[in-house]
């Protein structure tokens, strides 16, 4: 059996040295997976990740939060080592919602706490506006919103994306391999894929459940998640849904806006959400943080004090319980 790179070893030796497990959840058409962080019989706050990325993306970051509190850190469907949806079928951004409740289904979880990043803060958000009496507290890491789209936009973009959603189903039922790259090239890839966003440096976090090696030529990687996710059909939400959405949830929310972040909406829409949400919610809480839209996978450092002040502040393991013993698939 050939010996994974080196850098894959130390991201492997990081999760044992923080304890953390490998899980499996079961779902409708088939498994979600995700490591658990912290004690086995306390229930955790659920951990979202950002499009195209994995649930490696809190590895430096759940470490530095207290360790008395579990996380469970999830890959989305067609991310990471989660199932991928059925042949022909898309990926929509409400599926997404509903894997929250397939987790707590899972558990027997009434409520639920949520952090998330980007897409996962999106989803977070988007299922506390919608189920509000089921979310203890929701903390966003550069984002809260829904997507945003125009009318006009939403179409071009809907019609578009099923062209491209055709020619790759006809691909992957070719069984084409993606670009094919050596593992050096992989960590380059994702750098400028993300626009500089993830240090090269912290790459192998999220490199370590995104790529397989190529059958044909072993020395080299391609990126595993389902090639259908860069087609994702997702509805657009007009300013006025996202506030009426996002003023339904009256639970202690905190959202870490990075200085650097790319942000896909307008300042002034952001603005004009925080001030109303400000305004319904005395425990909605906007913190400004130096950094990329990965800040929280590069300087977590930075990232945990807050939302550790958060969390003494607003959650503790004597008010929302104990869950049963979880185990490792291993």
């Amino acid at each position: 059996m050939e010996e994974p790179h080196p850098m894959m070893k130390l991201v492997d030796l990081h999760n044992k040295e923080c304890n953390t497990i490998e899980v499996e959840i079961n779902i409708p058409y088939g498994k979600i997976a995700g490591k658990w962080f912290g004690p086995r019989d306390i229930k955790p706050i659920l951990c979202l990740h950002g499009w195209l990325d994995n649930c490696g993306t809190f590895d430096r970051l759940i470490p530095l939060l207290p360790k008395e509190l579990s996380f469970l850190a999830i890959d989305f469907p067609g991310h990471g080592h989660s199932c991928r949806i059925p042949d022909g079928m898309a990926y929509h951004q409400i599926d997404r919602v509903m894997v929250i409740q397939y987790v707590m289904n899972e558990y027997g979880w009434d409520r639920v706490a949520l952090m998330g990043h980007s897409m996962g803060a999106s989803v977070a958000f988007t299922y506390a506006g919608l189920f509000p009496e089921k979310v203890e507290l929701v903390i966003g890491l550069d984002n809260f919103r829904p997507v945003r789209y125009s009318p006009g936009r939403f179409l071009k973009y809907a019609g578009s994306m099923a062209v491209k959603i055709l020619q790759v189903n006809s691909d992957e039922r070719r069984n084409s391999e993606p670009p094919l790259y050596t593992y050096e090239e992989m960590v380059e890839a994702l750098h400028k894929g993300s626009y500089q966003s993830v240090s090269r440096e912290n790459c192998p976090y999220l490199l370590q459940r995104n790529i397989a090696k190529s059958k044909k030529y072993p020395e080299k990687y391609y990126f595993n998640y389902a090639r259908m996710l860069k087609y994702d059909q997702i509805p657009g939400w007009t300013d006025e849904a996202t506030v009426t959405l996002l003023t339904r949830i009256r639970v202690p929310q905190l959202v870490v806006q990075a200085t650097e972040s790319r942000d896909p909406g307008s300042r002034a829409a952001f603005n004009t959400v925080v001030k109303v949400l400000s305004e319904e919610n005395p425990t909605f809480v906007v913190e400004h943080l130096n950094g990329t839209h990965h800040v929280h996978l590069n300087q977590p450092e930075v990232v945990a004090p807050v939302i550790v002040d958060f969390l003494r502040k607003y959650w503790s393991v004597g008010d929302h319980g104990k869950c049963n013993r979880v185990t490792s698939k291993l």
